[in-house]
């Protein structure tokens, strides 16, 4: 499938909507609530279809999201409390916990696991995979991620991404000494993970033109089923994966 392929724009939709959770309330940018909720309001009036929309929020501030005048439209609450607050009044649309928890029926569940041990979930529970940290020793490697992406898409266990996955293609940040997994890496990976390839090789690639060209031939399909496998990440930055794809032509 060529760049000129009017069927592209469908497929880079399907690899690419929804993509982006709101995470900006944590590191590395850690914006005060106030201003997160702003930037959100921005996000939603821009309606770009990269992003989810959906608000990121630590059950321990949970009241301060509260008492923001303005409320997003949907919320990801991420646990890092011992006992959960009632958060039936908020429009809640999963929960992200170490543990498997009770939680509402129209309120899906996603469990936090290191890539290299994977624990199965009851069904209808997701999983939930770090893709870095504020430390190097944070960032799976390669052959581990790739593994638990092989895992999930051989049992067709949805999962949701989170830290490190500041840009598009992967790359080394000397800050930290470590090469950063890539958001398209990933994405392609699970495509390749879903047509029973190994994705080690897509996953560890920094050729991004190869990479471009991979994203342009993926068949929709193929596609639909690997974001229903991946089904977002989270971003504390909601502009640079939205600017990364423009850049690259894969914007739509």
């Amino acid at each position: 499938m060529s760049a000129v392929d009017p069927g592209t724009p469908r497929v880079r939709t399907a690899l690419f909507s929804a993509l982006v959770d709101d995470a900006g309330l944590f590191p590395p940018t850690s914006l005060h609530m106030d201003e997160a909720v702003a930037r959100h309001q921005r996000d939603l009036e821009s309606g770009n279809p990269v992003l989810t929309h959906r608000f990121l929020c630590p059950t321990s501030r949970i009241d301060g999201l509260r008492r923001q005048e303005q409320q997003p439209q949907l919320v990801g609450l991420i646990v890092d409390t011992e006992t959960v607050p009632d958060f039936s009044d908020l429009p809640v649309d999963f929960v992200e916990s170490t543990a498997v928890l009770q939680v509402p029926e129209h309120v899906r569940l996603f469990v936090e696991t290191h890539p290299r041990h994977i624990s199965p979930v009851p069904h209808g529970v997701g999983l939930k995979v770090r893709c870095g940290g504020m430390t190097a020793d944070a960032f799976p490697s390669v052959g581990e991620l790739s593994e638990f992406i092989s895992y999930c898409a051989e049992h067709d266990q949805p999962f949701k991404a989170t830290a490190g996955l500041h840009h598009a293609v992967r790359h080394f940040d000397p800050s930290l000494g470590v090469d950063r997994h890539g958001f398209l890496n990933l994405v392609l990976a699970v495509c390749a993970a879903v047509e029973k390839r190994d994705p080690f090789r897509v996953l560890g690639s920094t050729d991004v033109g190869d990479l471009v060209r991979q994203a342009q031939a993926v068949p929709e399909d193929v596609a639909r089923q690997a974001r229903r496998i991946l089904v977002s990440y989270g971003s504390c930055s909601t502009a640079a994966p939205v600017e990364d794809l423009k850049t690259l032509g894969l914007d739509g």
